[in-house]
């Protein structure tokens, strides 16, 4: 599967607003300060989320390095656009 998104890519994300599987979110993980990822998210797995990247070939997610705690997302991704 091709990643959704591309280098060049603009991202609107908003910190407000409940998080619920399907949606793509920006994440910060703990062990990774200042490193951001996009993910979507999968499930909820007891009080941590279920993260997991559109190309499983590529992707760092939540199949390598477990759920991830609710903090650790930055927010939702509203929509993308490409600058010209």
């Amino acid at each position: 599967m091709s990643p959704t998104y591309a280098a060049g890519d603009w991202l609107v994300v908003t910190r407000k607003g409940r998080i619920a599987p399907g949606q793509v979110v920006v994440i910060e993980r703990s062990a990774q300060p200042g490193f951001l990822l996009i993910k979507r998210v999968v499930r909820a797995q007891g009080q941590s989320w279920w993260v997991e990247g559109d190309n499983e070939t590529a992707s760092d997610d939540s199949r390598s390095f477990g759920p991830i705690d609710p903090k650790e997302i930055i927010g939702r991704v509203r929509f993308r656009y490409r600058r010209a």
